[in-house]
């Protein structure tokens, strides 16, 4: 906040929708961002982490940054990050860290395009987090779990405590469907601050949805009226759920009791992706790639694999974080795919394909636990078995991190490393 008010509060330059939760912020944020585009709005949209480059983190009006103006916006910052540093330092305190500079910098960004709205990603957390400067007219809360314990608290009770600080006075609290224990803390810090509360399957939900080609036809029950026939080409449940609380929190944006431009809907979702969520990267063999990295993700990518594709079998390329719950993640999964190849992503934090391996014998069973040294070579090991079971039926899913879903990206050709 020393930073933001020697750079005269840029991120008070423009309304913001602010957005938290465990799983599903990147994708709800990124299908805000479309809407919003949609309607004919200049939007920024600071989102984390990346898949290949940093300038992902900063988009203006749908696209990342350019590599000169990132430099420039840098070169701004960069005299009085140095103050900020320096007093910091001079009490014994830390210097400023990648996260808190990135963030400094979307907010300076988005003041200088300028933007008509920033739609901000929650780094990790809520309260403590360096995005929690802004003062949001829409506080959106997607689905919350266990996920940094180490730095959040190890209940759920605690990280949703963390969570609800983005909800402040005069804001509108948009929550997706809660567990009881997040909801009611959620719903108390919505109460304390006065915030107007509206909620996924009370005041706004996912009336229908069916399967299509590439993705799914949507009709939304949102906060001022039905939108039918939208077609979001993304795949599962989840997204359909991402896609209601992105609609309600666009209309809590626009206020009022307006029922918001059909066509724009349709062509603000219509335009929507998530990279490296449940993507397809790769035919014959089908290759996807998802970032699930918590049991509740692995969960979600499991059904969605189940009701979105028709593979006969499954065969899993998992590298996951040594930090993260890994058995849990590899139960999830493990009743989705027939085979599983361990291995490591090539990050320091990524737990070695020997100890996951041994950790995947005991909920596979050995039979069904393959391991490769690294991604490249894992990746080639499913698809030949893949190609030796016959090329029908069989889908490979790259999974168990971010940087896993980025790297097998990465490896299929799409993407810098």
């Amino acid at each position: 906040s020393h930073l933001m008010t020697l750079l005269g509060d840029p991120q008070f330059a423009y309304p913001v929708i602010h957005v938290t939760g465990t799983n599903g912020k990147t994708s709800t944020a990124r299908m805000i961002e479309s809407l919003l585009q949609a309607m004919g709005l200049r939007t920024g949209l600071v989102t984390s982490p990346h898949l290949h480059q940093v300038t992902e983190r900063i988009r203006l009006n749908g696209a990342p940054i350019s590599p000169a103006t990132f430099v420039e916006t840098y070169d701004e910052l960069e005299p009085y990050l140095a103050i900020v540093d320096s007093e910091s330092l001079s009490n014994g305190g830390p210097a400023m860290s990648y996260f808190e500079v990135l963030t400094g910098m979307a907010f300076a960004a988005f003041a200088d395009a300028p933007v008509d709205v920033a739609v901000v990603e929650v780094g990790m957390g809520g309260t403590w987090d360096a995005t929690n400067v802004v003062s949001p007219l829409v506080s959106v809360v997607t689905p919350i779990g266990l996920d940094h314990a180490d730095y959040l608290g190890d209940t759920v009770e605690l990280i949703a405590t963390e969570k609800s600080g983005i909800i402040k006075a005069g804001s509108i609290a948009v929550l997706a469907y809660q567990d009881s224990i997040p909801a009611e803390v959620l719903l108390q810090r919505a109460a304390l601050v006065d915030a107007m509360v509206a909620r996924q399957g009370v005041e706004f939900s996912v009336r229908d949805r069916a399967l299509a080609i590439g993705g799914q036809v949507l009709s939304l029950d949102g906060l001022n009226g039905t939108y039918d026939e939208i077609l979001l080409p993304l795949f599962g449940a989840h997204q359909a759920a991402n896609a209601s609380v992105a609609l309600a929190a666009v209309e809590a944006f626009f206020g009022g009791t307006l029922t918001l431009d059909i066509d724009a809907i349709r062509e603000g979702f219509g335009a929507a992706t998530s990279p490296g969520r449940l993507e397809v990267v790769r035919r014959s063999p089908t290759v996807i790639v998802d970032a699930a990295h918590n049991p509740h993700g692995a969960a979600v990518l499991a059904s969605a694999l189940e009701e979105s594709f028709t593979f006969e079998q499954v065969i899993g390329v998992v590298s996951v974080m040594a930090d993260k719950d890994v058995l849990g993640v590899l139960q999830a999964l493990e009743p989705v795919m027939t085979d599983v190849v361990v291995t490591w992503n090539g990050a320091a934090r990524a737990m070695p394909a020997n100890e996951l391996a041994e950790i995947a014998n005991q909920v596979f069973g050995d039979d069904r636990v393959h391991v490769a040294p690294n991604l490249t070579s894992a990746i080639d090991r499913a698809i030949e078995m893949a190609d030796a079971a016959g090329m029908n039926g069989v889908g490979i899913v790259v999974t168990g991190s971010v940087v896993t879903a980025a790297a097998g990206r990465a490896i299929m050709g799409r993407g810098n490393a």
